[in-house]
């Protein structure tokens, strides 16, 4: 197969060290160390340094109250604040920013964000209303009053290019860039396999059956915590009938019109999502046709 550029948000090289996070006593540990980082954060969102790096400060002179143990980058303990914070800029908003970012850097912060958005969307318990507290080294929450136990969950969601005859079908939602599209998403509903799912949401969004669900690729979306499964799917036709109440519109793009729009040509039929959205992955591996058939027990429809 041929070699591409990971999707984003994929690809921390730290140990999580998952073995630390109930160990009180190292933990206090490692953030008294001189080695310690915490992670420079305006809200949600990152904040990089001179180098274009992600920004860190001294342990010593932190002022968070609470922190999450992101883990170890060799023998550097790296910890990000916990906090209630207003809801960060939209994905799109960060774009240009996320595009200067290190693939590895986007990926720690994404693992931030995650996290601290899903404390701020848990603070009390769904089984009693009482209130939740930190614990596990900030991977988790405790009731405080029925113990419960509560940890980080990812929603996951199918992302899918059909193809027919050579071409794939691309769809705009109305906050979108001017020209921008994209492939098709959409939840995976309880019940329903990742086939089922792909399915569904294209009969659902533009009125198209396929078969032939190939798994392509994954990536985390901190936005505020979805993790994307990119799949391609063969459809039968190629009439559309489009649900407005999600796409402004959709079109079929043959592979010509896909090279000019990832090579950035203005004639191009279209623009593309930013090359660490993982749409972008997979308009690349339709192109370079590097798509692996799913697991035998996720049997294609």
């Amino acid at each position: 197969m041929t070699s591409h550029m990971p999707p984003g948000f994929t690809g921390s090289s730290i140990d999580r060290a998952d073995r630390l996070r109930l160990d009180e006593t190292e933990l206090s540990q490692l953030a008294g160390s001189y080695r310690a980082r915490l992670l420079r954060l305006a809200g949600h969102d990152p904040v990089l340094d001179e180098t274009g790096r992600l920004g860190w400060d001294s342990m010593a002179d932190h002022g968070a109250e609470e922190m999450i143990f992101l883990g170890l980058d060799g023998d550097t303990p790296l910890f990000a604040p916990l906090g209630p914070v207003e809801t960060g800029r939209p994905a799109w908003s960060l774009f240009g920013l996320l595009g200067q970012m290190e693939p590895k850097d986007a990926a720690l912060w994404g693992a931030a964000r995650s996290l601290i958005e899903w404390h701020n969307r848990h603070g009390f318990c769904p089984r009693c209303g009482s209130a939740t507290v930190p614990f596990r080294a900030g991977w988790g929450r405790r009731c405080s009053a029925c113990g419960t136990e509560h940890f980080p969950r990812v929603d996951p969601v199918v992302i899918i290019l059909a193809e027919h005859e050579g071409r794939v079908l691309v769809g705009r939602q109305p906050q979108y860039p001017p020209r921008r599209y994209s492939a098709l998403a959409g939840f995976i509903e309880p019940g329903e396999s990742l086939e089922e799912a792909v399915a569904r949401e294209l009969a659902e969004e533009a009125g198209i059956a396929v078969g032939n669900v190939r798994y392509v690729a994954s990536q985390p979306w901190p936005f505020p915590g979805q993790l994307m499964i990119a799949c391609l799917a063969e459809a039968e036709s190629d009439a559309i009938t489009l649900d407005t109440n999600e796409l402004e519109h959709a079109m079929w793009v043959d592979r010509a019109g896909v090279e000019a729009a990832l090579r950035g040509d203005a004639a191009a039929p279209f623009e593309p999502p930013p090359p660490y959205a993982i749409a972008y992955t997979l308009l690349t591996r339709w192109l370079g046709e590097d798509t692996e058939p799913l697991a035998p027990s996720l049997s294609p429809l």
